[in-house]
């Protein structure tokens, strides 16, 4: 959309607000909202703030950023009121001279796009996203409550969080996603919704707005949606799996002539392995990611492939006429445009290093299996020792989010659990 069709839109549904978003460096969305009589000033990119807001709030950044819209992302947000509509505008963060932020999460992932297209690739990403349901307390604060025993793909009155699903579902459409399926994870109160492929700039936006959509029309019906990959000890955790597909002048690369997987396609898997101590940094970027991977219920733990085998980091989904890499580590904790950034760095230097990813899963001897990180810690140094991805993203980045990261590790360390309480207590 343009700047003409923008205005004649907002007049002809009623707008009365529209967010400006932009995303941490964390993944938070974040956002100034703003009257219809403000777009002059949105149109000029003259919105700004401080740039500590940028990087979580928690960094020395004093200067003042700036907002630029991508008018591509103007949507109507249907689950507000009918009168007073809001609207939404992802925004690019660039510096007061114009120039791209860069640290920005958004502009780190146009880069890397920008450098896979030099080379003649695109991206195209397809997420499975997992979330739970859980009630709110007295004062609407979220709880890891819930009194449905559904499994996975239970119907209703099994599934208490069927209708506000299908809520979430028909809103998405209303907005422009084309929601693929939508069902009951393993979990009691644990939900997938998967919605059309798209490149990565434009799936990363989408995963943001998704996930916004979610929590808000969840609390419609009383319910908290969070994408915390382990809440609830004892039970499946919630991943973000992630199927790629590489293409090159409008073919699917990894999809060999004799329909199989390409030797492109097995580069690529070589690649991610190769960088996955790093990569967790970015697919699993919390201190709870880790309680997902160690407590089993097919999440994957060793940096492995597979045709077929759900305990793998990377497997191949082969599909009628079509081949993607499926790639399991992610969770919905991480930032989108982070973890597609490096999950291309990282797949295309196994392209150009022939990298091959070694024996199936199933055939690996105990001996034989190489291991994710345990903890945040372990992801955080396996980054900082990770060439392509530090030269990727840039190295000046990477010190600043592992140290914003590294923070968050020793915050956690420092408590003292219940479960030491009760362990060590009366013992010592």
């Amino acid at each position: 959309m343009n700047k003409e069709e923008i205005i004649r839109q907002i007049e002809e549904d009623g707008v009365e607000f529209i967010r400006l978003q932009f995303t941490d460096i964390y993944g938070n969305l974040k956002n100034i909202a703003v009257t219809p009589g403000q777009m002059d000033k949105v149109f000029a990119n003259r919105y700004s703030f401080g740039g500590a807001a940028a990087l979580g709030g928690l960094c020395d950044f004093d200067d003042k950023l700036y907002l630029y819209p991508d008018f591509s992302t103007f949507t109507i947000l249907p689950w507000r009121p009918q009168q007073g509509k809001v609207a939404k505008i992802d925004c690019d963060i660039c510096n007061a001279d114009g120039t791209p932020f860069a640290f920005g999460s958004r502009h780190i992932l146009r880069q890397a796009v920008e450098s896979a297209a030099g080379k003649g690739y695109s991206l195209i990403a397809d997420p499975e996203i997992e979330f739970f349901l859980f009630h709110t307390d007295e004062n609407g604060l979220p709880t890891t409550t819930s009194h449905e025993l559904a499994g996975y793909m239970d119907v209703g009155p099994a599934d208490f969080g069927e209708n506000a699903r299908r809520d979430i579902v028909l809103m998405l459409e209303e907005m422009g996603f084309e929601i693929e399926s939508s069902h009951h994870e393993h979990a009691p109160a644990q939900h997938e919704i998967d919605f059309k492929e798209a490149d990565a700039l434009t799936m990363a936006d989408s995963i943001q707005t998704f996930k916004f959509a979610v929590r808000s029309i969840a609390k419609r019906f009383g319910l908290y949606a969070t994408f915390m990959p382990k809440p609830r000890m004892n039970v499946a955790g919630s991943g973000m799996h992630v199927r790629f597909r590489l293409e090159k002048d409008g073919r699917n690369v990894f999809r060999g002539e004799d329909g199989n997987a390409s030797d492109e396609a097995y580069r690529f898997i070589g690649g991610i392995m190769a960088h996955a101590p790093a990569l967790a940094a970015f697919a699993n970027p919390t201190v709870n990611s880790y309680k997902r991977l160690l407590s089993g219920y097919d999440a994957p733990n060793t940096i492995s492939w597979s045709l077929k085998g759900e305990k793998a980091l990377v497997t191949i989904d082969r599909e009628i006429d079509d081949i993607k890499i499926e790639f399991r580590l992610p969770d919905g904790s991480s930032n989108p445009y982070l973890l597609f950034a490096s999950c291309v760095a990282a797949g295309l230097d196994g392209i150009e290093k022939g990298t091959v990813p070694g024996p199936e899963l199933e055939a690996q001897t105990a001996s034989d299996l190489r291991y994710l990180p345990e903890d945040l810690k372990e992801a955080l140094d396996a980054l900082q020792a990770d060439e392509v991805l530090t030269g990727a993203l840039g190295k000046d980045f990477v010190d600043v989010y592992t140290k914003i990261k590294a923070a968050e590790w020793k915050a956690y360390i420092r408590q003292v659990t219940q479960w030491e309480i009760d362990t060590y207590l009366a013992r010592m």
